[in-house]
């Protein structure tokens, strides 16, 4: 079974990951006493929330393939909040995300000086533009909008139905829509399914759709692309990669500065499409948790969008969860995924993580069965302990690039 499974192809390991998630939230929801799991509008609002986080995650790969660590993605994203912002007011909603972009190619530039120019320690450099990044978006709010920090009310680019799948239009004519016909057919996950899928169709970002399209567009340059390989001997072995005549530094600067303009883009996105403003703090570290979803995915594309919709779907499911009954279920949801996590370290003889995942299995089904609901702080904190829950038991799968974080002088072997 795992042997056939590495011998798909990622994208097609992904779609069967994801299916099993719906399968078990179809499961859940069977149990439990809601159906907001699987909901259009819960989909909808992950998509949204997922956005930026994926951007921001992206942007993480590009700079890390190339070896340079980047913590600061959190102010790059900020820049790209106030820039986007400040563009779409001025110039219309697509100059914004533009500009967006731009500013956030601007703290990667600051980045790529500080740390390959300046030889600066990765880490530093990435929290001093996380405490510029917010200080400089302050400066500007007072001097421009007078505010220190909330602009005017800012443009979007729209949204797009897809034809016949979720409901659009061609040429003012309206077409059918199959995914909502099967929905209402109530069968059991295929209508899931349905609802599910077409959450995302349905007045879907265009922003969204440029974001989903960078998957295969970056699976491809990184990985298919001399660019690319270019880009990978720069995180794995600089000194080979000199030896070959590359430049290094040079494809490190596009790498961290591509990394800042995705970063921008995520800004832009909430100034633009999620939250209609700038507003000091609607960041809500959605740049760490970018970084979250990078790990998350093995540093691979596919990989930190399914992270991304992940932790969207966990901050779209509370936003629409007035109960509690939602993320009471999705108690129900993490004592079976940790008892799958029990049964796959058992199988291969890890007994500490077979005793821990069954604990914190047992706990978690413990805690559904004598609350009827669960605190607000549950679903807030939920993606961060799957990150940490995926290094504690999947480490050993995760390989990040051999010289992250390390110095790189022109000339050392």
């Amino acid at each position: 079974m795992r042997d056939t499974l590495e011998r798909l192809p990622a994208w097609a390991r992904w779609a069967l990951y994801a299916a099993i998630g719906v399968f078990l939230l179809t499961a859940v929801q069977t149990i439990s006493d809601t159906e907001r799991l699987t909901q259009v509008a819960t989909a909808r609002e992950m998509l949204r929330f997922a956005v930026p986080i994926f951007l921001a995650g992206l942007g993480g790969l590009f700079s890390e393939r190339a070896g340079v660590v980047n913590i600061g993605l959190e102010g790059m994203l900020i820049l790209g909040m106030w820039f986007g912002a400040w563009g779409s007011i001025e110039y219309g909603a697509w100059w914004g995300l533009l500009i967006g972009v731009l500013g956030g190619m601007i703290g990667g530039l600051l980045h790529a000086i500080a740390t390959v120019t300046f030889q600066v320690d990765h880490i530093i450099s990435g929290v001093a533009i996380n405490i510029l990044a917010p200080a400089l978006a302050r400066y500007l709010s007072e001097e421009i909008w007078e505010s220190p920090t909330t602009s005017p009310r800012t443009s979007a680019v729209g949204d797009w139905d897809v034809p016949f799948l979720a409901g659009g239009t061609i040429f003012g004519w309206e077409s059918p829509d199959w995914l909502l016909s099967i929905a209402n057919q109530e069968w059991w996950y295929v209508s899931d399914v349905a609802q599910l899928s077409r959450g995302l169709l349905r007045g879907t970002s265009w922003v969204s759709i440029i974001a989903i399209a960078l998957v295969p567009l970056t699976a491809w340059l990184i990985w298919r692309t001399r660019f690319g390989l270019r880009l990978r001997i720069c995180g794995e072995k600089p000194s080979a990669g000199e030896a070959q005549g590359i430049n290094i530094i040079r494809y490190k600067y596009i790498a961290v500065i591509i990394s800042g303009g995705l970063a921008g883009l995520g800004g832009a996105f909430i100034s633009t499409e999620l939250s209609g403003l700038f507003q000091g703090g609607n960041s809500a570290g959605r740049g760490f948790i970018g970084l979250a979803a990078l790990i998350f995915g093995n540093w691979r594309p596919g990989g930190v969008l399914l992270g991304a919709l992940l932790f969207g779907y966990v901050f779209g499911l509370d936003l629409r969860d007035l109960d509690g009954t939602a993320s009471h279920a999705m108690l129900l949801v993490t004592a079976i995924a940790f008892a799958g996590v029990a049964a796959w370290a058992y199988t291969r003889r890890r007994t500490t993580d077979t005793i821990l995942a069954g604990v914190l299995g047992g706990g978690a089904l413990f805690w559904w069965f004598i609350a009827d609901t669960v605190p607000s702080w549950w679903s807030n904190t939920l993606p961060y302990v799957i990150v940490l829950l995926v290094l504690v038991f999947f480490s050993q799968r995760l390989r990040m690039p051999a010289a992250l974080g390390q110095p790189y002088r022109r000339g050392e072997t």
